[in-house]
């Protein structure tokens, strides 16, 4: 397995950090206020897998199952539903703390803001994420899905009354769509949590939404983690993480990692350049991570990301794999977590890392031992369950 697995410890220059206050504690805590308003709210479980643990030679292991959020199985409508609220509060110059679920579902806030359309690109997760928000605040989604997305993935956000369609391109070349059909639609609104120059404050707002899921961990832990490993598509939810637990623990921080999918891993071939300017991965990337397959970073979050994580790590699809199964069937007496693709990819890394003697190095790097308290974060349970079924039960590879 060692041989699926690359890594690059950080030593890229640092910057002012100018980006790092977005994740601060009260902008957290603002998006989590937000998200308790929802009927459908409540706190996803953080599973202790003490027996495997045990079994890896570490002190701790907890990982954050997100397939129980919001009924849609997976994280990302913690970041589309508030940036879109906050778009909302801020074309009817209100306040977040004044837009609740129960106010933007409301016929007077319908007849004060109209309707938008809300566009966006997707693997799955994020789309249907966006298209569940905009329903249930009586708005428009159009979503544009990469070729190889699941038909399965489609129907789920087809589902929520979107409009949705897989094209023939990559998931950046989507994004590139959904941008152009925005600015050819009145009222027409780009939801993605990828950032790019003059299109930076709706990502940074996705990314305080997904604050709420690390300051849930970060309560439920009821302790400082030693390391918190993450994975990374274009790296926003990756930043997230990173900012948010740089804020809280500024005087000794954890060691962060970051997972990438091998064939879009844009932020470590950042970290390989040295020099902290982004690099852009092209191409189909065939992978069973489709969350991840994204292959131009996200400018802000890439900007915590040099200054603050510990290591970027590169996984092939048998890592992410392994990581499923293992969730799947963990060591006796621990509770299993059913964990899609990209949610299984840094627990496969974590398991690569403690088990094969060819990472070694990384290990002793990372400092990880019997001392050591991991978090980790399942982003997403089985959104395509055949999938699922044929790499946990079927042992194939998609």
């Amino acid at each position: 397995m060692g041989q699926d697995l690359k890594w690059k410890i950080n030593t890229m220059p640092k910057t002012d950090d100018r980006n790092l206050p977005l994740m601060s504690e009260s902008e957290v805590r603002k998006a989590r206020t937000f998200h308790q308003s929802f009927p459908q709210y409540s706190i996803t479980p953080l599973a202790d897998l003490n027996a495997m643990a045990e079994h890896l030679g570490i002190g701790r292991l907890a990982v954050k199952d997100e397939s129980y959020r919001f009924g849609l199985n997976a994280f990302k409508v913690l970041g589309g539903s508030y940036a879109m609220a906050r778009y909302i509060a801020e074309e009817t110059g209100k306040d977040i703390s004044n837009l609740p679920y129960h106010t933007l579902i409301s016929d007077e806030l319908r007849k004060e803001f109209g309707q938008a359309t809300f566009f966006s690109a997707t693997d799955g997760n994020h789309g249907r994420g966006v298209a569940w928000a905009a329903n249930k605040m009586r708005q428009k989604a159009v979503i544009y899905m990469p070729k190889g997305s699941t038909q399965t993935r489609l129907n789920n956000i087809l589902a929520e009354g979107a409009t949705a369609t897989i094209e023939t391109v990559n998931y950046d070349e989507c994004v590139r769509m959904a941008a152009a059909a925005a600015s050819k639609t009145p009222h027409g609104v780009v939801v993605q949590d990828t950032a790019w120059e003059g299109y930076e404050k709706i990502p940074a707002w996705i990314m305080q939404g997904y604050g709420t899921m690390a300051n849930e961990a970060d309560e439920q832990l009821g302790e400082r983690p030693t390391h918190v490993f993450v994975q990374a598509g274009v790296g926003s939810l990756a930043g997230a993480v990173v900012g948010y637990f740089t804020n809280k623990y500024k005087e000794n921080p954890p060691t962060m990692v970051v997972v990438e999918a091998d064939v879009a891993a844009c932020l470590y071939q950042g970290a390989m350049a040295n020099d902290g300017n982004i690099r852009i991965v092209d191409g189909d990337m065939d992978t069973i991570m489709a969350g991840l397959a994204c292959g131009e970073p996200n400018i802000t979050s890439w900007d915590i990301l040099k200054n603050h994580a510990a290591c970027f790590i590169v996984a092939k699809d048998p890592i992410a794999a392994r990581g499923m199964r293992m969730l799947a069937a963990p060591a006796r007496g621990d509770i299993p977590v059913i964990s899609g693709e990209s949610g299984a990819a840094p627990f496969g890394a974590l398991v690569t890392i403690m088990t094969d003697e060819g990472c070694r190095e990384l290990r002793d790097a990372l400092k990880l031992d019997k001392d050591s308290r991991v978090l980790l974060f399942s982003t997403e349970g089985d959104t395509d369950p055949e999938r699922y079924k044929n790499i946990v039960w079927e042992g194939k590879e998609r």
